[in-house]
């Protein structure tokens, strides 16, 4: 790896950092542009194309809007209240344009619209990275000033953030759109939960992490980019098909997988809270995303590219392998038992 690559991974971290650990809003501003300002050569610097500049472009006005907005917020709460602190978030009008902010960070409906896009102009690198690392900053500062928005409002944009992914991710052919209409949906259970109970909504989060971060090492180790591309995977390496297949119904939420737990856990929360009709609307939402994931399992175990009875067959072919996968899948699989135990 270059050294200029080292180092905007490590500004990476740090803004991360910086801004998960903050107290005041103007550190907590800093550290989110240093990650913004870390993410640019690492989108830019990818290949020679325009795809990345234009995808670099839009990451950058975006973000630089998103930022905008909280810095007035932040300011505005400041000369009503008179207090710097992030936990201290007073002022209606600033609790509004802090979360539209955070949301936009996070590309929750309705300012989702740059996410796809974006991606699809990365590699699965810079990809893996928007959409896991780079939500670390603004879900941390969502859980903090959670207590002070209105619940009307969370459950609005969680329930939008839903709807959107879910019919977005409906048409795709392209798996980097797809990946980030499922960050979406994600992102929708979290902010649904963060106002009626934080530390679920976080554990949401980081059992996506997971189990997306497992999905995208090995997608990009066998080069998959659409769903035409699926059809061979088995061919090339069973035992990697079989694991990804398991991944995507997990992401999907079918139990006795990690990725059912959390969305029962959340849907118990809310129906606790008298939520039940925003919790069944979730819940009717998320068989689109089933629909889809169902389709990209088909395609991964019971597909095969056309080939005439003289070509030759793979046979043997040597692996390609993922130290970091290996490490995530466990845990993306079959933890289901312990997270009962996370919300206590």
């Amino acid at each position: 790896m270059h050294t200029p690559r080292i180092l905007t991974l490590i500004g990476l971290a740090l803004g991360t950092l910086t801004a998960a650990s903050a107290h005041h809003w103007m550190t907590a501003w800093l550290g989110l542009e240093i990650n913004m300002i870390s993410m640019l050569p690492i989108i830019v610097t990818q290949k020679k194309h325009p795809r990345p500049i234009e995808a670099a472009t839009k990451y950058f006005l975006t973000q630089a809007v998103a930022s905008s907005i909280m810095l007035f917020s932040a300011t505005l709460n400041a000369w009503q209240t008179g207090s710097w602190g992030i936990t201290q978030l007073d002022n209606k009008i600033a609790c509004s344009l802090m979360i539209f902010a955070l949301s936009m960070k996070l590309a929750a409906a309705p300012a989702h619209f740059w996410l796809p896009e974006v991606v699809q102009g990365a590699n699965w690198f810079t990809m893996l990275l928007m959409l896991t690392w780079q939500k670390i900053a603004p879900i941390t500062l969502t859980y903090l000033v959670a207590n002070h928005i209105k619940p009307e409002i969370m459950l609005l944009l969680g329930l939008l953030s839903i709807m959107m992914g879910a019919w977005g991710i409906i048409n795709q052919t392209q798996l980097r759109k797809m990946m980030a209409y499922s960050s979406m949906v994600s992102i929708g259970w979290t902010l649904m939960i963060m106002t009626t109970s934080p530390n679920l909504g976080m554990t949401n989060a980081i059992i996506y992490t997971a189990i997306a971060f497992a999905i995208m090492a090995l997608l990009k180790n066998n080069q998959t980019k659409s769903l035409r591309d699926l059809t061979a995977t088995w061919n090339h390496d069973p035992a990697t098909t079989t694991i990804l297949a398991l991944l995507l119904l997990s992401m999907a939420g079918l139990p006795p997988l990690t990725g059912f737990m959390p969305k029962l856990l959340i849907m118990d929360s809310l129906i606790t809270h008298k939520l039940t009709l925003m919790a069944a609307t979730a819940a009717l939402l998320s068989l689109l995303n089933l629909v889809f994931y169902l389709r990209m399992v088909y395609l991964l175990i019971s597909t095969s590219p056309p080939v005439t009875t003289q070509s030759f067959a793979l046979w043997r072919l040597q692996p390609h392998k993922s130290q970091v996968a290996a490490a995530l899948v466990p845990a993306a699989l079959f933890s289901m038992m312990i997270l009962p135990t996370v919300t206590l």
